[in-house]
């Protein structure tokens, strides 16, 4: 069975749905800048910061940034959500040791992706997705997996691999051009916890 194409399904439903109101889930800056150019001229955006795995501090410093580059570009408009991080751990229970990519952040996604179906639905939009896919580390099937289950009439999944046609490599040259804070780990605690563990090998 070959693998699905997520780019081009992206792409096909961009023609469909060209114009209409879009909910982008968004990471951090970084990685959303080159979603968000991708998407700018096709669609209505408004960016959801809804990242209750992200440690308090380091929450703000993306939010804060994230909302620089909305600011800096115009291309989006903005909703906050409250820091609901015990929901992250409460979500996560018994899967502490999992490693980086393991069962722990198929939980985590679907924990963000489901608060921005729900807000995509109760708010009228067309359609949603999330900048997550254009990283190397992240799973892009099982994040479309996880969007394509939460959709409804109401709000659509739009599919996407943003990693594609460098999309990856032109978040680090955006990231560069508009002098963003780029993390080194997701934003969790275990991730930070194994990184640490590399470095001091």
């Amino acid at each position: 069975m070959n693998a699905r194409n997520f780019d081009k399904l992206m792409c096909e439903e961009i023609e469909r749905h060209r114009g209409k109101k879009l909910l982008l889930h968004c990471c951090c800056a970084p990685c959303s800048s080159a979603c968000l150019e991708r998407l700018k001229d096709d669609f209505a955006i408004t960016v959801l910061f809804y990242n209750p795995n992200i440690e308090s501090a380091e929450y703000l410093r993306r939010k804060d940034e994230l909302i620089r580059l909305i600011k800096t570009t115009g291309w989006a408009d903005f909703i906050d959500c409250d820091y609901e991080g015990e929901k992250f751990y409460s979500a996560v229970k018994g899967l502490e040791k999992e490693k980086e990519g393991g069962k722990r952040c198929e939980v985590c996604f679907k924990l963000r992706l489901e608060k921005t179906a729900e807000i995509a639905k109760t708010n009228g939009f067309d359609l949603f997705t999330t900048t997550l896919t254009v990283s190397p580390l992240k799973n892009a099937q099982l994040i479309n997996e996880i969007g394509e289950s939460l959709q409804s009439g109401k709000a659509l999944w739009l599919h996407s691999d943003f990693k594609k046609r460098n999309g990856y490599l032109r978040s680090c040259e955006l990231s560069k051009q508009y002098n963003l804070y780029r993390q080194d780990f997701c934003g969790c605690v275990y991730s930070e916890r194994d990184k640490k563990l590399v470095e001091n090998k």
